[in-house]
């Protein structure tokens, strides 16, 4: 259903800031809104791995801010912005480290500001555009990631500010937030202390499934959804 939708809806020509497009989640998006028809252009410090003649990589240090600050203002006629790029540090009271909040917050939250306060007032001068930033069931607490749970709930907080912001100017702004996610963020070591925790459907999120939904919500048949935390969970946000 969602694919016909998807197919009513696509995404010919419209160009899409993606970051974190090397892997994971970031690199499903990237591939399904070029496979739909859009041209991305993939912001990470780490090397490409999709090639396509609509994806365009540019080089950057998101945990820079002036480098990102040239990088978004060297982009142009954006239509969409995604950002799905992450790190997490877990640590339980008594080692919280400062300097993984420090990070957190640059990549998740920092740079989200930074993409945003450039691209979405130029969308919102032409009448449309999306964004989507890629947050965390976490956002809602959990023992030992409380400095994780920290930042994506500020993302949850940007994206409601801006949609109020922006909503009547035809662009929409939500957060997407998987539970576990099958990527290689699960054998991070820096997580070892904080197992994730399979879903009840019984297997992990594919970053695929997330991209499906990112996609739906940068097509014309999600105009009317802004403001709003979607969870994608395999039933882990159930009562147990």
């Amino acid at each position: 259903m969602l694919n016909e939708v998807l197919a009513r809806g696509t995404l010919d020509s419209m160009h899409v800031v993606v970051t974190g497009t090397s892997a994971g989640i970031g690199r499903a998006i990237a591939a399904r809104v070029v496979a739909l028809g859009g041209h991305v252009h993939g912001l990470d410090v780490a090397a490409a791995t999709l090639t396509d003649a609509r994806f365009y990589p540019v080089p950057v240090d998101l945990a820079d801010g002036a480098a990102l600050d040239r990088a978004a203002r060297s982009l142009t006629a954006v239509d969409a912005l995604v950002h799905a790029a992450g790190v997490l540090r877990v640590a339980r009271l008594g080692s919280l480290d400062p300097a993984a909040s420090d990070t957190m917050w640059r990549v998740h939250v920092d740079a989200a500001t930074r993409l945003a306060d450039t691209l979405i007032p130029p969308m919102a001068g032409r009448g449309r555009g999306r964004v989507v930033l890629v947050g965390s069931r976490v956002a809602q607490g959990m023992p030992g990631r409380s400095q994780y749970a920290a930042v994506k709930a500020a993302q949850i907080a940007l994206a409601r500010s801006w949609s109020g912001e922006v909503a009547a100017r035809g662009v929409t702004v939500n957060v997407v937030s998987p539970a576990a996610t099958a990527t290689a963020m699960l054998d991070d070591p820096a997580r070892a202390g904080s197992a994730p925790r399979l879903p009840p459907l019984g297997r992990y999120i594919q970053p695929a499934e997330v991209a499906e939904l990112v996609s739906f919500l940068l097509s014309p048949a999600a105009a009317a959804i802004t403001g709003q935390d979607i969870t994608i969970c395999g039933g882990a946000s159930l009562p147990a």
